[in-house]
């Protein structure tokens, strides 16, 4: 049986988007309160009768949101560019991905109503 996983972690970040036109609200400096999916794909293993343990996604996505993104300022990131959802989403899947080689799916929202889905290069 095939299944995806999905665990949720939420972090307080700020950043700016120097990309955005002059008078953009996005422009300035303004935080979000971010909702990051980290989802994995794989076969249920008969004899456990699970793909994974929750707590080792927790393990290889924890210590990252609270060294690097947890009331951070996200223009200071190494390596994201311009911090968009989309940047964000692919700078988490570069460093997650190593941790877990199931890694199938990350969704990052900014706001209720906005996210971005990155499955991978």
């Amino acid at each position: 049986m095939r299944v995806e996983l999905t665990k949720e972690f939420r972090f307080e970040a700020a950043h700016r988007l120097t990309c955005a036109p002059e008078g953009h609200r996005c422009r300035g400096v303004h935080g979000h309160s971010y909702r990051v999916e980290v989802s994995v794909e794989g076969e249920v293993d008969p004899a456990r009768g699970w793909l994974m343990d929750y707590g080792d996604i927790s393990a290889a996505v924890k210590p990252i949101v609270d060294e690097y993104l947890d009331h951070g300022d996200l223009n200071a990131l190494p390596g994201i560019g311009t911090p968009t959802a989309e940047n964000l989403a692919r700078w988490l899947w570069e460093r997650i991905k190593p941790k877990l080689p199931a890694l199938s799916r990350i969704v990052v929202r900014e706001t209720d109503t906005t996210r971005c889905e990155y499955r991978g290069a």
